[in-house]
């Protein structure tokens, strides 16, 4: 059984989730829809409720071929990295003295530890971003954030730029740690307030401190 399953149970029964359902039956039969539909679910899949260590929130997923894996950020190995992910890869340089591989995007080993990927949006037609933003996630990852905030562990929420931002509203546990920073896509990392955040040294100064094992953020 998948440890979200009474997450998904009690949200599935809801208005919204059943017009959201309908809604991707039609996009993914009709469109060319990323990532693949057995891949949408893929961060929930590989980072139990019991295991979340941090959460890092995208706002959809890639929208070009062979990109979107159903994890934020990421993209399969030997894929050229996206703009926004080379640069979390040199932050993770700059800030923890590590030295990341720019020939794998693949953030799977991220999730495998405890690192909860998600994306706002969980889909997007191919070439057109954005493009499933008002068809119901808005509802699902508002269920999504105050069910995380109920979770007893502490927790690291990293929220990247405006968009991400919005979600902060969610997060009230004392024990839950909300570090935010500009959105690492060129446009906004230029203009400052990512290079230097040091987010993931934070992060894991903080599991330490409460008894947590850290993320190891190589890839």
């Amino acid at each position: 059984m998948n440890p979200w399953s009474d997450f998904f149970k009690e949200t599935g029964q809801k208005e919204y989730a059943i017009k959201l359902h309908k809604t991707l039956d039609e996009a993914y039969a009709h469109n060319v829809v990323y990532p693949p539909r057995k891949d949408m679910f893929k961060a929930f899949e590989l980072t139990p409720p019991s295991q979340v260590k941090v959460v890092i929130l995208g706002q959809d997923p890639y929208h070009e071929p062979g990109q979107a894996m159903g994890l934020s950020f990421s993209v399969p190995k030997g894929t050229i990295l996206p703009p926004s992910l080379r640069n979390i890869y040199r932050e993770i340089e700059n800030d923890i003295g590590v030295k990341m591989d720019y020939e794998n995007g693949d953030l799977t080993p991220w999730a495998k530890q405890g690192v909860l990927l998600l994306n706002a949006f969980l889909s997007v037609d191919a070439h057109l971003p954005l493009s499933h933003r008002d068809i119901g996630y808005e509802e699902f990852m508002a269920d999504v954030f105050s069910y995380l905030d109920t979770l007893p562990q502490p927790i690291v929420f990293l929220f990247w730029g405006s968009f991400a931002k919005r979600f902060e509203k969610y997060v009230h546990a004392p024990n839950h740690l909300v570090l935010m920073a500009n959105h690492p896509s060129p446009l906004s990392a230029n203009r400052g307030g990512w290079f230097g955040c040091a987010h993931f040294s934070k992060c894991n100064d903080y599991l330490i401190k409460n008894g947590i094992k850290p993320i190891d953020w190589r890839n």
